[in-house]
């Protein structure tokens, strides 16, 4: 649990105007992604039953909190995310080959280690648009990179518009830069170490091949096998200046195909999962070829309303000496 304290903390919004800021910030952030990527709003669930394989394994080693459905005498899980139920969702719809979904995900992950950006508690937009199978590849995962960046570089515009004490925290382009590279000029660093220097450098960084082994036999970062292609993902990195580090807004990727599953199953020793309805369906060919992701709504607020810790933006639990730490530095929990 390592927090980082700015020295002369002073939030420029009190605890109202943060609150009034808060709904401005998302309305036009998912009116502006939604008409970007062309994407209906839908609902989701707050809880799946494991047998579905719905739920988002993370990294592997994250276990969700579950319950008992009395009804029907089985264990539902709270999500992690909705990275697949979102792909079965696009089938569900019949939504066209180039129009999507989004929809507000909430969850509960237990197992955070919680410092200025993680909390037990996620909120983010999970989105998926529908391609062809000649799509997946980079030039599309490019394209819809940019067009995403291109709402957070709106997004800022409003922000400084809305409130002129703030300067813009975004440059015109983001910079795209692969795993690989991150460690070939920086071989001796750990994979956060070098995202924190080449954010230093460019600001906005789409980071791509996260999931995959590296020349080192290393990986840059864990990411489930049963939906990104490890090959054609990655994480959007900005550099936080009222932290002075790194700070991951959203994670998102062109989703296996049959093909892709199977390796990468096979690579991560987790060939059990094809008893699931959702890998069962997707390696008989029966799912839709996505591309897709999730963004962090508290992590944008914090980001763009320029806080120094996520419990500002969202009411969570906290450990007393974080709570005590934060009063000291002026940083008020809700």
């Amino acid at each position: 649990m390592v927090m980082i304290i700015p020295k002369n903390y002073k939030s420029d919004l009190d605890i109202l105007e943060t609150q009034i800021a808060i709904k401005n910030l998302k309305d036009f952030f998912q009116t502006e992604l939604s008409k970007e990527l062309n994407l209906l709003r839908v609902s989701s669930p707050l809880f799946v039953l494991p047998e579905t394989g719905t739920n988002d394994n993370l990294n592997g080693i994250e276990t969700p909190v579950t319950f008992n459905v009395p009804f029907i005498n089985k264990k539902a899980e709270i999500v992690h995310s909705l990275a697949k139920w979102k792909r079965m969702a696009i089938k569900k719809y019949k939504i066209p080959v180039n129009k999507g979904i989004y929809t507000d995900m909430n969850a509960i992950r237990k197992d955070e280690e919680l410092d200025n950006l993680h909390s037990l508690y996620v909120d983010q937009w999970d989105w998926e648009y529908h391609i062809d199978k000649e799509d997946r590849n980079y030039e599309k995962l490019e394209w819809i990179v940019k067009k995403i960046f291109g709402v957070f570089k709106r997004t800022d515009e409003y922000i400084v518009n809305l409130y002129p004490q703030f300067t813009p925290l975004l440059p015109d382009e983001i910079t795209f830069v692969s795993s690989q590279e991150l460690e070939d000029e920086w071989p001796h660093l750990e994979p956060k170490m070098r995202e924190k220097e080449i954010v230093k450098r460019h600001k906005a960084v789409f980071l791509t091949g996260i999931g995959k082994t590296l020349e080192s036999g290393e990986k840059h970062d864990g990411r489930s096998p049963d939906y990104d292609d490890w090959n054609l993902n990655g994480d959007f990195l900005f550099y936080n200046p009222v932290l002075d580090d790194v700070i991951e807004l959203s994670s998102m990727g062109v989703r296996v195909d049959e093909e892709t599953l199977d390796s990468q199953l096979k690579i991560a020793g987790a060939e059990d999962r094809v008893q699931f309805d959702y890998h069962r369906d997707l390696l008989n060919g029966e799912l839709p070829y996505t591309i897709g992701g999730g963004i962090g709504q508290s992590r944008i607020c914090l980001f763009f309303l320029r806080k120094a810790h996520i419990g500002e933006v969202q009411v969570g639990v906290w450990p007393k000496g974080m709570i005590k730490e934060c009063n000291e530095a002026g940083i008020h929990l809700l």
